[in-house]
C-alpha cells in the first residue's frame, strides 16, 4: 500500500512534490518505484514476472479494508493473503531504508522465497 492518495489531481500533486521536495516526500515505496510521473521500467519488468501483485493507494486501503485491518498497519507497507486476512511481507520501516528500486527487488526475492518455503 502507498502512503499516498489516488486519484489524478493527486497524481500530479505528488509528481510536483517529488521534483520540488524530493527528501520530503511521504511515501517512500512511491518514490522508489515511480518516478515524478511514471513507473519505474525496472521495477515494472519485476512486477510483471515476480509475483501476483496488486497496489492500493491508501485512501482505497482503507476504503476496501477499514473494518478489518485499517487500524494495525502504518504506511507505505507489502502485505501478503493469508488464510485468516493479510500478514505484512515488508514493514514501514525497511521500506523507508531502501534507496532504490534494485534493493526492493532484492527485498522481495528474499521474502518471497523464504515466506512461501515456510508457509
Amino acid at each position: 500500500m502507498y502512503n499516498t492518495a489516488s486519484g489524478l489531481r493527486n497524481m500530479v500533486i505528488d509528481g510536483a512534490h517529488k521534483i520540488l521536495s524530493p527528501n520530503t516526500y511521504k511515501c517512500s515505496l512511491c518514490d522508489i518505484t515511480f518516478g515524478a510521473f511514471t513507473e519505474n521500467n525496472d521495477w515494472k519488468q519485476f512486477r510483471n514476472t515476480a509475483l501476483e501483485m496488486e497496489f492500493l493507494h491508501k485512501d482505497e486501503f482503507l476504503k476496501a479494508y477499514r473494518s478489518k485491518f485499517s487500524h494495525k498497519f502504518t504506511f507505505p507497507i507489502v502485505l501478503t493473503e493469508i488464510e485468516n486476512g493479510l500478514e505484512v511481507f515488508i514493514k514501514t520501516e525497511e521500506l523507508n531504508e531502501l534507496n532504490n528500486v534494485e534493493g526492493l527487488i532484492r527485498l522481495v526475492e528474499g521474502r518471497k522465497s523464504c515466506y512461501f518455503e515456510t508457509n
